[in-house]
């Protein structure tokens, strides 16, 4: 049976993500691996793989001590006779399509990179979009199929010479468990929890933002948008963490926001908060797919999002509104209108199924096979032909 070896930077991804493949494909016999940083000391990890590798780099894309996890990558694949690693994240996505490069080919292994939102994207700083597009240019020719998961990116891979037509696939990304957002029961009564420990009246607005409080989320438009307000039934509640978390409560301190900008670090009730809020906020200056937003959507819960890459292929005029990105006032008033008159439900688009994106890997991965298969009987017809003559 084949094997399919699945890397990612840090093991997280893996865990949060992409467990549902190593499942699916094992399932149907397949040998399953996985490559993380660190990933040995996630227990959960060898529940759900064949064998599990731990790469030393660093989620730095600069820095130059990750080339040398070349060796282990090849290690990894030789060990486990993979005939398909598939590498997500961009870190582990281009030391490992270097470290296979000459392993690819006729016969060798089949290299998958899902890119989950490019380093470069329309508005970033015009040197790094230049060096991380010509880093992308030079992957890509290690690369048997390249899978984008937005709109921009799709265009931009064939824009720049990324990947051929027939090596470029686009998903809409790697899928969501509508079921986990489909049970009504105590719909109301977490609600009513929620707004409660939040202290919110009745004729309180909620809104909430749910992102890693990191420079590209962009959580001081937010901030600056519910001060711009002046409407004192107007909340935001911040769910996440980060190296920015107490520069923003320092910001909505000194904005005089008080109890209105509610800073709740890691929470584990993200659809009891989704569902006890009017909209779901994203400022981000770029995404790869906004996870969140689509969690928003399966709950029904609609969407004020910056007018970005990953965002606007969520915000679909069915599922809330766009505002341009960095524009606090544009996102004032935004806020305003829906505290005003509540958006119609959001609804999910039904290609996000978790179910729908393992089928289309299994059909991409069996493409690949085909192939091998037809290089090597190319081979022994060749081989046969050279003996006959």
């Amino acid at each position: 049976m084949p094997g399919l070896l699945i890397v990612t930077t840090v093991p997280a991804t893996i865990r949060a993500f992409l467990l549902p493949y190593a499942d699916f494909f094992r399932q149907k016999g397949w040998t399953v691996g996985a490559m993380a940083s660190g990933a040995a000391s996630f227990r959960e990890l060898a529940v759900h793989f064949d064998e599990v590798f731990d790469a030393n780099w660093s989620r730095n894309p600069l820095d130059p001590a990750n080339l040398r996890e070349c060796a282990s990558v090849r290690e990894a694949v030789r060990r486990g006779a993979y005939d398909i690693v598939h590498v997500h994240t961009p870190v582990a996505a281009f030391v490992t399509r270097m470290a296979l490069r000459k392993l690819r080919g006729p016969c060798g292994v089949k290299v998958v990179y899902t890119a989950h939102g490019f380093h470069f994207y329309n508005g970033g700083p015009a040197l790094r979009n230049i060096a991380f597009r010509t880093l992308e240019r030079l992957a890509g020719r290690w690369t048997d199929r390249l899978v984008v998961i937005n709109r921009e990116d799709f265009e931009a891979a064939g824009k720049y010479r990324i990947a051929t037509d027939s090596a470029l696939t686009y998903m809409p990304g790697i899928g969501l468990d509508f079921s986990m957002y489909s049970d009504a029961t105590g719909r109301q009564d977490e609600t009513d929890t929620i707004r409660g420990e939040l202290g919110l009246s009745c004729n309180d607005v909620l809104f909430t933002m749910i992102a890693e409080f990191i420079p590209r989320k962009r959580h001081r438009d937010a901030i600056e948008a519910l001060s711009l307000t002046k409407r004192k039934g107007i909340h935001i509640a911040f769910a996440g963490s980060g190296p920015l978390l107490e520069k923003m409560k320092d910001m909505a301190n000194n904005l005089g926001l008080g109890h209105r900008a509610r800073f709740l670090g890691f929470r584990n009730d993200i659809p009891a908060l989704l569902r006890a809020s009017r909209a779901t906020i994203l400022t981000s200056a770029h995404e790869g797919l906004a996870r969140s937003l689509m969690e928003s959507a399966c709950l029904g819960t609609p969407i004020i999002g910056a007018d970005a890459r990953g965002i606007r292929d969520v915000v679909l005029p069915d599922r809330g509104l766009l505002y341009p990105t960095g524009d606090a006032f544009a996102l004032r008033d935004a806020l305003i209108r829906v505290a005003e008159d509540p958006l119609p439900p959001a609804k999910p688009d039904p290609e996000w199924r978790i179910e729908n994106l393992l089928a289309k890997h299994e059909a991409m991965y069996e493409e690949l096979l085909e192939e091998s298969r037809s290089d090597i009987s190319g081979k022994k017809n060749e081989a046969n032909s050279c003996l006959s003559s």
